[in-house]
């Protein structure tokens, strides 16, 4: 089985510098193009379960990969959501510095350990790891699994897969809007390919 992580379009947050977390933003005409050309490039080869976070702009990208050509019914869950940054939604980089002794506004805020009224880093990575074992499940077959979702969920599943720590690969990257992760989870799991943005090009 191969699982494809996506993450999500451009939002308008993405757009104006503005934390997200589950706060919910629409895509921009960009964003909408971006999706729409991972979903040429995954409906070329055939995809057999589609999997959402159930927020706006993931659901919003799903409606997009479906107008390219991805002739599957999504369902949703809650597992692929991206972290939940509490009080930090809203806010720029540089507000969230201001607030938080030792913030970097050049790095991610992935790596924070706690935020306040937010999920700790460690919800997220429990939380992420089990839909990640729930989308692997063995189906009995070989099958092509889509899961659109968030950049700190992926670099969690990434992590998990991996056994890199959390914190240290978030600062070191941050997946693209619409970039494409591959996942093979045939015998023990590993990343194929990390963040292809080729047909963004």
């Amino acid at each position: 089985m191969t699982l494809f992580l996506v993450r999500h379009g451009e939002t308008t947050w993405n757009r104006d510098g503005t934390i997200q977390g589950w706060a919910d933003s629409s895509l921009t005409a960009r964003g909408r193009r971006q999706a729409r050309a991972v979903g040429e490039r995954l409906a070329a080869d055939g995809v057999d379960r589609l999997v959402v976070s159930d927020l706006q702009r993931t659901r919003e990208t799903a409606a997009a990969l479906g107008e390219a050509g991805v002739d599957v019914a999504p369902t949703f869950d809650s597992a692929w959501r991206e972290r939940g940054f509490g009080e930090y939604q809203g806010l720029t980089r540089a507000e969230v510095a201001a607030r938080h002794d030792g913030y970097d506004p050049d790095g991610s805020l992935v790596a924070i350990e706690d935020v306040p009224e937010g999920e700790s880093l460690t919800t997220l990575e429990k939380r992420v790891s089990e839909g990640l074992d729930a989308v692997a499940a063995d189906r009995g077959g070989e099958e092509t699994a889509v899961v659109v979702t968030h950049g700190g969920a992926i670099r969690a599943a990434v992590a998990a897969v991996t056994g890199r720590d959390l914190a240290v690969l978030a600062r070191e990257w941050s997946p693209e809007n619409c970039g494409l992760t591959a996942i093979d989870c045939v015998g023990e799991r590993s990343v194929r390919f990390r963040d292809d943005t080729a047909h963004l090009e």
